[in-house]
Formats: C-alpha cells, sequence, structure tokens
C-alpha cells in the first residue's frame, strides 16, 4: 500500500505586519495534527529587521525607526520590507519523510530561488556556508538577492522561509551587517533591470517551492 499524499497549500495572506505572521506561524504549528495542512505563506512586510536566535545585535548598525524583532529562526539579522517576496514555509518533514534531511531541504528552497530567477534571466548561486542566493554574474556578482532562514522543531515541522528581493528601497541593508556579514552588498531584481509584478514572482516562487519540496 503507497504512503498517502499530502499535498502543499499556497495562501496569500497579503500585507502583514511581520509580528502578526510571526505569531500566526507558531500557532498553527503548535495546533498541528496528522491530518494538518502543509502550507506556503506568501506575505509583503513593512520594513522590520529580524534577529535570528543566534544573532548579534552589533550587527545593526543603526536601526533609524525601523522595529526589530527577535525570531525563534535560525541565522542572524535581516530586513524585511515592501516589494520582497516573502514566503513562510509550514511543512511536517517527518510525515513528508524528509526529517533529518536539513540539507537536502535548505537546498531544495535555494533551487526554487534559482530557477524562479532563471524564469526572469538573473543568475543567481549558493555559497558554501551562507544560506542565501548570491548574484553569479559581473558587475554584480556576490551581491545577496534571496536569504533564507528557518524553524525546525524537534516534531519535524517548520515554519519560517525565504526572502526574494523584487523592487525594494534596499538602503535599510545598508544600515545592518547583513546575516552577519560586514559589507555585503544586497540586491534586487529591478536594480538588475527587471521590472516584474511582485504578485507574479511571489506566485512563480511559490510554486518552484511546490515542485521542489514534493519530489
Amino acid at each position: 500500500m503507497s504512503a498517502k499524499t499530502f499535498p502543499i497549500s499556497i495562501i496569500r495572506r497579503g500585507h502583514e505586519p511581520y509580528t502578526v505572521t510571526f505569531d500566526a506561524m507558531r500557532a498553527y504549528t503548535d495546533g498541528r495534527h496528522a491530518e494538518s495542512e502543509d502550507q506556503l505563506w506568501i506575505v509583503e512586510h513593512g520594513p522590520v529587521y529580524t534577529l535570528g536566535l543566534a544573532a548579534n545585535t552589533e550587527h545593526i548598525l543603526n536601526a533609524h525607526q525601523i522595529p526589530v524583532v527577535q525570531t525563534d529562526r535560525g541565522g542572524e539579522v535581516t530586513y524585511h520590507g515592501p516589494g520582497q517576496a516573502v514566503i513562510y514555509i509550514l511543512l511536517d518533514l517527518k510525515r513528508q519523510r524528509r526529517q533529518g534531511l536539513v540539507r537536502e531541504f535548505v537546498r531544495k528552497i535555494e533551487q526554487a530561488v534559482i530557477d524562479t530567477l532563471a524564469s526572469y534571466h538573473i543568475r543567481g548561486e549558493r555559497k558554501d556556508g551562507a544560506p542565501g542566493i548570491y548574484i553569479s554574474d559581473a558587475p554584480d556578482k556576490g551581491a545577496k538577492i534571496a536569504a533564507l532562514g528557518l524553524k525546525i522543531r524537534a516534531s519535524g515541522c517548520t515554519y519560517h522561509g525565504v526572502s526574494l528581493n523584487v523592487a525594494m528601497d534596499l538602503a535599510p541593508f545598508s544600515t545592518i551587517n547583513p546575516c552577519g556579514y560586514p559589507d555585503l552588498r544586497c540586491i534586487d531584481m529591478l536594480s538588475l533591470g527587471i521590472s516584474a509584478n511582485l504578485s507574479d514572482v511571489q506566485m512563480q516562487l511559490a510554486h518552484q517551492l511546490q515542485e521542489r519540496l514534493l519530489s
């Protein structure tokens, strides 16, 4: 008898304060049971800096008036803001028979970003030891265009996710050390000459994630 297949639903939450989404992710995960849906949440946030569990607050050079929120994801400090495609990944890895394969899980998320960028003729690449996606071609080689941060509970349930810079005010990245790296340049698709509709990029990334996370 074959194992039951659990699809991954796409949920559009629109423009939502980060703390509202953060609380909702934890509440959904707390209440999960054997038949709970795996979901991808598409969200756009107002300006906010978020800190991972091991984040050093010294990497926030000047927050100005932007809120700073401590989270329970991995990683360092990052910025979310309007014009960024953010997708939170609420999966039961144990049920999907992926528990323990965290590296594979991360690589699938990164590949979804790489393939999304490729559909807009942008070449992205991974960097060893630095989760996320970076531009692979000069003159912008090494600039970071997507960030990744996850929480994986002992139960195998995940939340938090991935953000892809589409058409943003990039200035807030310049007053932090993004992901803990001084002088790391962050870039968006618009700066690379790609004028893309945020909703289209969100759905393209969500569909790429669906395809890879179910494979």
